[in-house]
């Protein structure tokens, strides 16, 4: 466990932490945006399954809420925490209904 039990934003990242680092080693791209790492979570079946596990354990009901979340504070936050990449800028024209995308620069490890 990453953190304290509580925060419903942390318990959702500490369900998706696990698949974040593999994902990221497999990506084979310098660079990426937060859209297509969300996208490459889908083509991964135990991926997907913990994503929409994500969603469906957001505290409101709301799904379009929950992918907001996940999307626009989660993802983010366990990308910088990988230690294996570093924020690169924002994506403009990237279409995330759901959040700014940014692109994702791969550091040299």
């Amino acid at each position: 466990m990453r953190h304290p039990i509580g925060d419903p934003i942390e318990e959702v990242a500490d369900l998706l932490w696990p698949y974040v680092v593999p994902l990221i080693r497999r990506i084979d791209a310098e660079e990426f945006t937060t859209v297509q790492f969300i996208e490459a979570m889908q083509l991964d079946e135990p991926t997907r399954q913990a994503y929409e596990e994500a969603l469906r354990r957001w505290p409101e009901a709301d799904r379009e809420l929950a992918k907001m979340v996940v999307h626009g504070q989660v993802i983010p936050q366990l990308l910088r925490e990988s230690g294996l990449v570093e924020w690169a800028g924002f994506a403009y024209g990237e279409e995330d209904p759901y959040a700014v995308p940014a692109w994702w620069r791969k550091l040299e490890r």
